[in-house]
This record gives C-alpha cells, structure tokens and sequence, in this order.
C-alpha cells in the first residue's frame, strides 16, 4: 500500500524523500535558513525539483551557504558561477544571492541569528486554514505574513524574496504545516513543531 503523501511530490523518489524527511519542519540553523531562502528564489521560474536535483551543486558554488563566505564573493566569483552548468546560471540570481548574504550578514549583527529573525514571523492562528487541504493550500501562494516578511527583507536591500517566495520558504522552514491531512507526515512535523523552541536570538 502506498504512503499517504500531499500529491505535490508525485512518485519521484527523491521528491518524496525531501517531503518526508525535511519540508515542513521546523528548522533553526542559520545556514540551511539561508540556503533555503536563496533556493526559493533560484526556484522563481522554475519546477522545485529541478532546484532540488541541482541543490548538491548549488551547494558546492555558494560555499554550502555560509553566507559570511559568500558575502565575501565578487565580480569575478559571479562570472565563474554563470559559467557553472551544474547550477541555474541567471546572473540576476546569482548577483542577489551573494547581495543577500551581505545582508544576512547585517541582519545578524542585528538580530543575534538569521533563526531568531524568520521565526519571529511565525503566523497567528488565525491566518491559518481550518483543515489543510490541497483546495486550501493551492490558494495560499501567499499571505499576510509573507507579504510582511517580503516588505521588511526587501526594505532591509534583499532580493528575489517577494511575497509568494516567502511563502515557499516559510512552508519549507517550518514556519507553517502545510502537510495536508490525509498526509502521513502532518502528524510527524506537527509533533516536532511543538516540540521546537523557538529561537529568541
């Protein structure tokens, strides 16, 4: 018998491994939190599981995502990158990851971590939908606590993170469940979300 999965992942094995092992929850270190956010705006375009497939690559390019090092990269980084057929090679991409990490950066300094930061927009129950299915999901490619997320990292200079983008992210982090209900990994994510403390600083 199969398992339960919300239909996004189909039957692609690796896409299944990623929705049970990682979408939805709740995550906290500052690395994967900018990997992720940068991915969602690699993905702007284009299937998640193209991205997914390339991630390894992508993770190889950026310096597995330490946004300190890629802060640190230049012109000449953004030239070796879009020479790189491993990864999606979109220089307006490529440009805003290396700006957002300068602003990760700044955001830190600020903030004490990238985690206290994202987890502080956690939405209010209200924003959420009753029951958690694929109607209620397919509508909500963005809300309000993504376009307040979107306005305030735009405001703070970063890129490619509008408010259906911050959406994604926040489903993928963990800052929602979006599992449906009939998933066999709601209940799994949803006892790890109230189990995750969050991050204050």
């Amino acid at each position: 018998m199969a398992t339960p999965r919300c239909w996004w992942c189909g039957d692609k094995p690796d896409y299944q491994e990623y929705h049970d092992k990682e979408w939805g929850l709740p995550l906290r270190d500052d690395h994967r939190l900018f990997e992720k956010i940068c991915l969602e705006g690699f993905q702007s375009g284009l299937s998640w599981l193209t991205i997914l497939r390339k991630r390894p690559a992508f993770r190889r390019a950026f310096a597995d995502f330490d946004y300190e090092r890629v802060a640190r990269f230049n012109s000449r980084s953004t030239e070796r990158l879009l020479q790189d057929a491993s990864i999606v090679r979109h220089r307006g991409k490529i440009e805003a990851t290396i700006n957002n990490a300068k602003r990760a950066r700044e955001l830190v300094r600020e903030m004490g971590s990238l985690a206290a930061y994202f987890w502080s927009f956690e939405p209010p129950a209200g924003e959420r939908p009753r029951k958690v299915t694929q109607a209620a999901i397919s509508k909500m490619t963005k809300t309000d606590t993504s376009t307040a997320l979107s306005k305030d990292l735009l405001k703070r200079g970063w890129k490619y993170v509008g408010p259906t983008t911050c959406y994604a992210f926040m489903q993928a982090m963990g800052l929602v469940n979006d599992h449906v209900e009939s998933c066999s990994t709601r209940a799994t994510c949803e006892r790890t979300r109230e189990r995750f403390r969050r991050p204050r600083t």
